[in-house]
């Protein structure tokens, strides 16, 4: 039995904040945001929604789009750092709003590699027959953690949700390979206190070279070749990173995701809505081979090479 995605959503919010309007609130220009990070424009979402909310949105439509039940759920991931409160976790905030009455619940913590490692947790339950379908979410309301007047971070990051039901699916598709990583001695370069504190330098190359390798790892261990690769979606924190992963794959630009320049770094849910971007844009096709990779605080990583199709 291979696990794969069946039915996939997001959720954006309304609310657009471009670079000429931060160039208002911090000392910033857009010619120097864009150079630097490739973002134009972020989402954030409104005072009256949190976390929770987005990953509702995101679900629902996941779940329409996979075509059962939330009663039929026997497991919910969410990825996030930025829960609406300590405790319950959004994922049980999740099951009681959903109706999913037999599901387990629980959130992970992982910063933006967050979503690859819920989707390898989901792997394990459903190829070992535990259970069936589990729904695993990347939700982030990143706004509520930054500091609106250091304009290092301010420029960084945005809001939204993404999420995917995961499933049996047939022979030859779904996941292929996987790699899950953490280096703690990272830790001090990327973290939380009131707000969010990155050391930019050190991330950046960090990222660049973790996130190549790992597309490289689960080739390798998928018995595949750059080759065989038809359309990688990286984590989106940077055009500068993602671009890095691309050329080590020596695919062409029309083969990558590259969302961040509408919709910024929004960590777990980054990879989640960039998929759908591409669905929608018909860049994503059955049997079509798809790498997956994030990095994150902690510091962390994931990746994954999946075969896409029910």
């Amino acid at each position: 039995m291979n696990a794969g995605i069946i039915g996939i959503g997001r959720y954006l919010p309304e609310k657009v904040v471009t670079n000429l309007d931060l160039e208002k609130m911090v000392d910033t220009s857009d010619e120097w945001i864009r150079t630097r990070t490739g973002i134009e424009e972020r989402r954030i979402a409104a005072d009256d929604i949190d976390t929770s909310d987005m990953a509702y949105f995101a679900a629902v439509k996941a779940l329409e789009n996979a075509r059962i039940s939330a009663a039929e759920l026997d497991l919910i991931l969410v990825a996030t750092v930025t829960p609406d409160r300590p405790f319950p976790s959004v994922a049980c905030m999740l099951q009681e709003r959903l109706g999913a009455t037999k599901a387990a619940a629980l959130d992970i913590s992982a910063a933006c590699a967050g979503f690859m490692y819920g989707m390898v947790t989901a792997k394990q339950f459903i190829e070992s027959g535990t259970y069936r379908y589990i729904l695993v979410i990347g939700a982030e309301k990143l706004s509520k953690i930054v500091n609106w007047e250091d304009r290092n971070t301010a420029v960084l990051f945005g809001d939204g949700a993404g999420a995917v039901v995961m499933g049996p699916v047939s022979e030859g598709r779904g996941i292929v390979s996987f790699e899950l990583g953490a280096d703690g001695t990272g830790g001090k370069h990327l973290y939380q206190d009131e707000y969010v504190v990155m050391n930019g330098r050190e991330v950046f190359k960090f990222a660049v070279r973790q996130m190549g390798e790992s597309c490289i790892h689960v080739l390798e261990k998928a018995g595949l070749s750059k080759q065989d690769v038809d359309f990688l979606v990286p984590h989106q924190a940077n055009i500068r990173i993602v671009e890095a992963a691309r050329q080590r794959l020596e695919l062409p630009e029309d083969k990558m995701s590259a969302t961040v320049r509408k919709y910024g770094n929004t960590s777990a849910a980054s990879i989640p809505i960039s998929i759908v971007e591409e669905l929608e844009a018909g860049k994503i096709k059955d049997d079509d081979l798809i790498i997956m990779v994030g990095f994150g605080g902690g510091l962390t990583w994931g990746a994954i090479a999946l075969r896409w199709g029910r």
